[in-house]
């Protein structure tokens, strides 16, 4: 399952209507807004995992953090402490917040949401795709999380690369992921 799927199932669906309900935006409003900004935080996942230690550094947040909380307990996902950790969050994944607002602004043409309640639904989003990918890591015998490349097998980048436009084909991998970012900022 990717990314998106794991994060519109998380919790029966309960995730998505708590995010929606703390931005007073509908359901159909909250996936839509979703579909438009997950590709550029699963994106700047996959750019930061194929920098030499993206993954080691992946993988250090997954097992050092305690994402999968915000999926325990979703009345977390709109406190201040996760805002903060999303914010971080998105500071490691797009760079700055110019370019966050950039999202924002791309996600608010396509879904008629207004950029502003974008721009605070990123941070919640962020660490909600971190819980989604913490609870879904695969761990081995040692306990340690196995990213996987994208060849089907499930591991994390199998998450990921449908939401870059990629594909989990025999031939995938990590580059299949990062040769489809090209497409993803096209759109």
């Amino acid at each position: 399952m990717d990314l998106l799927q794991t994060i519109l199932n998380a919790e029966g669906g309960q995730a998505v209507d708590h995010l929606g309900q703390n931005l007073g935006l509908d359901r159909d409003q909250t996936v839509a807004a979703i579909q438009q900004l997950l590709p550029a935080l699963a994106g700047g996942m996959a750019t930061n995992a194929a920098q030499p230690g993206g993954l080691a550094n992946l993988e250090a947040a997954l097992t050092g953090g305690n994402h999968a909380s915000y999926l325990d307990d979703l009345s977390r996902l709109s406190r201040p402490e996760t805002v903060n950790d999303g914010n971080g969050i998105l500071g490691h994944l797009l760079g700055s917040k110019d370019v966050s607002r950039q999202v924002a602004a791309n996600a608010a043409a396509q879904t008629g949401i207004g950029a502003d309640v974008l721009k605070k639904m990123l941070p919640m989003l962020a660490s909600l795709a971190m819980a989604a990918m913490a609870r879904r890591a695969m761990r081995g015998s040692n306990g340690q999380v196995q990213l996987g490349q994208a060849t089907g097998g499930g591991g994390l980048m199998d998450m990921l690369g449908p939401m870059l436009g990629g594909g989990s084909g025999p031939s995938g991998g990590l580059g299949d992921i990062i040769g489809s970012l090209g497409q993803l900022f096209r759109r």
